[in-house]
């Protein structure tokens, strides 16, 4: 009796500490990464998450295409920690990356620019990893850092004044995912969903006159929650620009 005592007393106390495992991102997981050409070893502007040039240089160009972390463009924007698993070669930090493109490689979750994939090597030994051409990592879902830099809301270069407005959100910080993006209709009184034209693009045609409000539903450490930037894009919106809001994701 006093054996069945003690197992059931083990029984519960894996039970209670089971759910905290499973579901903290404090971990890292095993996978594989590679890299890919670059003339200037930065990230592409041509990236599935639809940056464009902000995809190519944000995080010092620290920046990845991922494959089963593309989540159909909610994982754009994330940021992880990466470190292969070679100590010979590899540092202990490895490199901190924005996942701002789609890619698949050799059973590869990452697709690294080169600058990306040379930092998780030690100060000698980056000829030897970029020689390996595939190798062996673990990585961990990280909080997104932009000192200095709040929520932008940048209108995408294919928007027409005013027949059509795609959007794209930059400095996304935290561990956060934007599930979506609505608009308000003030003729209506109510939302409006865009759509997620691919990536991080979201879009709609004949949008609202006047100053553009939006609000996003945001996955984080809170749960799920709605988050409104009212007036954020001007009535005389033009393609290309960015616009800044007063807005900090945690």
């Amino acid at each position: 009796m006093r054996f069945s005592l003690k197992f059931y007393h083990c029984l519960v106390s894996v039970m209670v500490l089971l759910p905290a495992v499973c579901y903290s991102q404090d971990y890292f997981v095993r996978s594989r990464a590679t890299y890919y050409g670059s003339p200037d070893c930065l990230g592409t502007p041509s990236g599935a998450c639809g940056y464009g040039e902000y995809g190519r240089t944000v995080n010092d160009a620290n920046v990845a295409g991922v494959s089963r972390l593309y989540k159909n463009g909610t994982g754009c924007g994330a940021c992880y920690q990466v470190r292969c698993t070679n100590p010979q070669l590899c540092t202990d930090n490895g490199v901190n990356i924005v996942a701002t493109d789609y890619g698949e490689g050799d059973n590869t979750d990452f697709i690294l620019s080169p600058r990306a994939y040379a930092r998780m090597a030690r100060s000698d030994t980056a000829a030897q990893l970029f020689a390996y051409g595939v190798v062996e990592v673990e990585y961990q879902r990280i909080p997104c850092r932009y000192g200095g830099y709040k929520l932008q809301f940048k209108v995408h270069e294919h928007s027409k004044y005013p027949h059509y407005l795609a959007i794209v959100i930059l400095y996304q910080a935290g561990k956060t995912d934007i599930l979506s993006v609505d608009i308000w209709r003030e003729d209506c009184k109510e939302w409006i969903p865009m759509r997620r034209a691919y990536g991080a693009v979201f879009d709609m045609a004949n949008p609202p006159s006047g100053a553009i409000s939006l609000r996003f539903q945001v996955k984080g450490s809170a749960g799920l929650t709605w988050v409104q930037a009212p007036n954020v894009i001007p009535s005389d919106w033009k393609a290309g620009v960015a616009y800044e809001s007063d807005i900090q994701l945690d």
